[in-house]
């Protein structure tokens, strides 16, 4: 990890946690950034989530919880078992339990666990925290066309173990279908800066 992520990790994470107005445990910082380096991954990495920080850097000002969206981007890929199909509710479980212990009160609870399941993106979020999230996650449709045929490359290889017949066929229909929404993302912000580009990259598929 280069100096540069290194920096961007520490000083969110101590932004994200003065923000909830709680101590973070000692070693979880590491523990998450443990998890993000896994031998299997190769998109849901410490790369994504140091590009997901950096944009919710960009846009914090908008977050009506702030400390809220950070510690739910911190988490939200925390579990990635690329055979699975509840990562998402496995790594909000994992927040939950985290943040309880930290004395964390119920309703900041629910809506992490909440922010982080809207990751699935399986419906498009109407809480504009959740909004922003969403857009910080799909932010990499929308990054320059080298690192998005480099994420490309990414996807395929954590999928690396479905025949590539059925890979293409899905991955084509699950990137389609943003294509065909009316707007790839909800927030202001984001739909001025990546819309435009997203399409751009998703029409070459």
């Amino acid at each position: 990890m280069s100096t540069e992520p290194a920096q961007l990790f520490q000083t969110s994470w101590q932004r994200c946690w003065a923000h909830l107005n709680l101590t973070a445990p000692a070693d979880l910082q590491q523990c998450l950034l443990a998890a993000y380096a896994e031998p299997q991954r190769h998109y849901h990495t410490q790369q994504h989530l140091a590009e997901c920080l950096a944009h919710f850097d960009a846009a914090e000002q908008q977050a009506q919880h702030p400390g809220e969206v950070a510690i739910a981007l911190w988490f939200h890929d925390a579990i990635y078992d690329i055979k699975a199909k509840d990562n998402e509710l496995r790594s909000a479980e994992w927040a939950v339990r985290v943040l309880k212990n930290c004395g964390a009160a119920q309703e900041v609870c629910q809506r992490v666990h909440a922010l982080i399941m809207a990751t699935c993106h399986t419906v498009t979020p109407v809480e504009p925290d959740a909004k922003l999230l969403v857009d910080i996650d799909l932010a990499i449709l929308g990054a320059s066309p080298e690192r998005f045929a480099e994420y490309d490359e990414q996807v395929a290889a954590e999928y690396s173990w479905v025949p590539r017949w059925v890979y293409a066929f899905k991955r084509k229909q699950v990137l389609k279908s943003f294509l065909q929404r009316d707007a790839i993302y909800t927030t202001p912000h984001f739909h001025q800066r990546l819309e435009a580009q997203a399409r751009r990259n998703l029409g070459q598929i």
